[in-house]
């Protein structure tokens, strides 16, 4: 059975929610969003394509910072509404040069960072 991006449940604006999730650690990453044509692009390339809603155009995750994401496997949930990318995850997936963007925790209330930013050797 071969797989339509078509067949997925988007948004109004096209677009469906997309979590990364490190496929050797079961870590989450971060979430993003994909349109049909970034869902096909990931598939038929291998690196991750998102949709950037601020620049209104592809992103290839890793395309100007290096931190690329490998599709390891792409799922669909029950409802069609959602994706779960697994990745192998090069450098941090946070454009705040943390490993995940899921870094603040709720603690008794307050916020806590959970993970410093990483350090880039040059």
């Amino acid at each position: 059975m071969s797989f339509d991006p078509a067949t997925l449940v988007y948004d109004e604006k096209g677009l469906i929610p997309a979590i990364a999730q490190d496929a050797q650690s079961g870590e989450v990453l971060m979430m993003a969003w994909m349109n049909a044509e970034s869902v096909a692009q990931t598939l038929e390339s291998g690196r991750v394509t998102y949709w950037s809603r601020s620049r209104q155009s592809f992103w290839i995750k890793g395309e100007t910072s290096g931190h690329v994401q490998k599709l390891v496997d792409l799922r669909v949930d029950c409802d069609r509404d959602c994706l779960l990318v697994l990745v192998d995850q090069t450098g941090p997936a946070c454009h705040t040069n943390r490993r995940s963007c899921f870094y603040t925790g709720i603690r008794d209330g307050a916020e806590v960072e959970l993970a410093q930013p990483m350090t880039v050797s040059s």
